[in-house]
């Protein structure tokens, strides 16, 4: 009897599960159409969740056990149950191997309930999951001792047995009703996103899916407003948060007190699914400034506004580092979100906050965000004679001088970077006054429409001449013109110079001597996380014989520094400032110079005041050793 109330209590609480989760699949369906390899995502799913997220969940070695101990435990608990309504498998064997999941699962159990009652991380949510460690503790507890009490041949009371499979079966359908809306929607959730997920070049390892789309610029609206207005699988992703709280800890905008949680804006998202939504509910951390209860919304209702669910001032405190995005177990795409809203303000609404819609109108008439003549882009470098290609028709290096070349302290770094190239008698030459902006700003900051006019523009300019590669310094440049102009046809090798250089010194064309200085690397957002580039930065810093010391978050967990998505354009105010607290990292080393390799890191740390160690170009640091 025991046995078929267990098996038959857990079979209905399943199929009440799954009824909860095609009923909660009809608030992702009212998204847009999208185009979904279902066949190879659910092929490839066992190796995006073993692999790609236990990567990510592995970065915290107690979580990732719990978790293998809590779900191993327990979804291999379940068939076992099911097998015991039929009595001809019934036997110690069963009943063993089920006493042996649910000892393992009480052990995750254990360290979940420690975590949250004892631990409890500031950044984990409350609400309903603050019933998790209960529910599981319910469930392995009251089902171990009915497995034991089978072994054992009923040595217990049946009332007694009764009542701990009704306590265990009502921890089992807080869990498994939670794959629709409760404490664990992201067991359902996570693994349908993982099978639908917008980027599914993201889990190809070896390369980084990292390229903002294209947006369709003669449709019907342009850009994100609505839930609805977003694909169905990206509805999907933002309803497989598990509320964890990783991305708000690397948050810079966060860590500054900007009015931005990325996990709170990706709850905002999901919960603007439901009629008459509202944030009440979300028992985390609320955007910085921002009381609980402010928002308001509806799937067919206005995302972004003073009192919808997402405040204008948080859709713009991003920088758009992705910091979130490397940190998020369930792969969730934070920025993509972002970029989608953004477009909709800045070419729907014309709502471009601060010096950005002057910046974008300076673009768009001068070609650059400073509306500077097209002839300042290489006045500053009369002395050097740079070589024109539109002279020479072809080269072997084409070097993208960027915005960087209208900028005082970031024609010191060009100069540098074209004083090492000719000791090394690299053939290069410039675009000069024919060189457009990129188009990065004028993307991040949602206007499409001009980015796509720059791309179109620079692609036919480069149509003109042969050259073999791109070099530039910056990490901006690098990206667009490597991994977003190819959706317009523009395809080319572009090579940051901290790659070129190492080059250059491997192959013996530049000799430089060790200093034995003391130096720490900054990795540049669009050049770590973006594009994947840790290593050659370093690798040169090496070469140059100086003592490296790495900040507590480097590489592709590296901590912005506040410069890109247009973020010092928007004016969006925190109690701190973005690159003081990134410089605050640099002086816990005790380094005497903190190494940069884009233009923007190095205009935004120069600009933090005090005591501080010096900020150099690496091709500044490197010209001093070869001198």
């Amino acid at each position: 009897m025991i046995a078929a109330a267990l098996s038959g209590l857990m079979l209905t609480t399943l199929a009440a599960g799954a009824l909860l989760a095609v009923l909660n699949a009809r608030r992702w369906l009212a998204g847009q159409a999208a185009s979904v390899d279902l066949v190879g995502g659910l092929l490839a799913l066992p190796q995006r969740y073993l692999g790609d997220v236990h990567h990510v969940v592995a970065r915290k070695p107690y979580n990732a056990l719990f978790h293998a101990l809590v779900a191993g435990g327990f979804l291999a608990s379940l068939p076992l149950i099911l097998l015991a309504a039929l009595p001809a498998l019934r036997g110690w064997l069963l009943w063993t191997a089920l006493a042996l999941c649910l000892a393992v699962m009480l052990a995750g159990a254990l360290m979940v309930g420690w975590r949250r009652g004892v631990a409890r991380p500031s950044e984990l949510s409350g609400g309903g999951f603050a019933r998790l460690p209960f529910a599981l503790l319910a469930y392995a507890v009251c089902l171990l001792i009915v497995a034991v009490d089978q072994l054992a041949g009923e040595a217990l009371p049946q009332t007694i047995s009764l009542t701990l499979v009704a306590i265990g079966a009502l921890a089992a359908a807080d869990l498994i009703l939670g794959v629709g809306r409760g404490p664990l929607k992201h067991a359902l959730n996570g693994a349908l996103h993982l099978i639908a997920h917008p980027r599914p070049a993201r889990f190809h390892h070896g390369t980084r899916d990292t390229a903002i789309r294209a947006l369709d610029l003669t449709g019907q609206k342009l850009g994100t407003e609505r839930p609805v207005d977003f694909a169905w699988n990206r509805l999907l992703g933002f309803d497989a948060c598990v509320q964890c709280g990783r991305c708000e800890t690397v948050c810079p905008a966060y860590a500054a007190e900007l009015p931005l949680n990325p996990k709170k804006i990706i709850q905002d998202i999901a919960a603007a699914l439901d009629p008459a939504a509202t944030d009440r509910a979300y028992a985390g951390h609320h955007h910085p400034g921002r009381s609980p209860g402010e928002a308001h919304g509806g799937r067919l209702l206005p995302l972004v506004g003073a009192g919808a669910m997402i405040h204008p001032d948080t859709l713009w405190s991003c920088t758009t580092c992705r910091a979130c995005v490397e940190e998020c177990p369930m792969m969730i795409e934070h920025v993509d979100a972002v970029i989608d809203l953004r477009r909709f303000e800045t070419l729907e609404r014309g709502a471009t906050p601060g010096k950005a819609a002057l910046a974008l109108e300076e673009l768009r008439a001068a070609d650059n965000p400073s509306g500077r003549p097209a002839s300042q882009r290489i006045e500053w470098a009369a002395d050097l004679a740079l070589p024109l290609i539109a002279d020479r028709g072809e080269c072997d290096i084409l070097l993208w001088l960027g915005d960087a070349a209208f900028d005082m302290r970031g024609q010191r770094s060009l100069r540098a970077l074209i004083e090492l190239l000719r000791r090394a008698g690299v053939d290069f030459a410039v675009l000069g006054a024919d060189e457009l902006d990129c188009g990065d700003l004028a993307r991040r900051l949602g206007d499409e429409a001009t980015f796509q006019d720059f791309a179109r523009r620079n692609i036919a300019l480069l149509g003109r001449y042969r050259f073999n590669r791109i070099l530039t310094n910056d990490p901006h440049v690098l990206h667009v013109l490597r991994k977003e102009y190819p959706s317009f046809g523009g395809r080319y090798t572009v090579v940051h110079h901290t790659a070129l250089l190492l080059e250059l010194i491997e192959a013996g064309r530049l000799a430089p001597r060790g200093s034995g200085r003391s130096v720490t690397f900054h990795d540049p957002c669009y050049l770590g996380r973006y594009n994947g580039e840790i290593e050659a930065p370093r690798r040169l810093l090496d070469a140059l014989g100086l003592e490296r010391i790495e900040m507590e978050r480097s590489g592709l967990r590296s901590s912005c520094c506040g410069g890109g998505g247009g973020a010092p354009l928007t004016d969006v105010a925190g109690k701190k400032r973005i690159p003081d607290i990134r410089m605050d990292h640099a002086r816990a080393t005790g380094a005497e110079r903190v190494a940069v390799g884009c233009p923007n890191c190095t205009i935004m740390l120069e600009g933090v005041t005090g005591k501080r160690p010096a900020v150099a170009d690496i091709a500044e640091l490197m010209l001093e050793a070869v001198a």
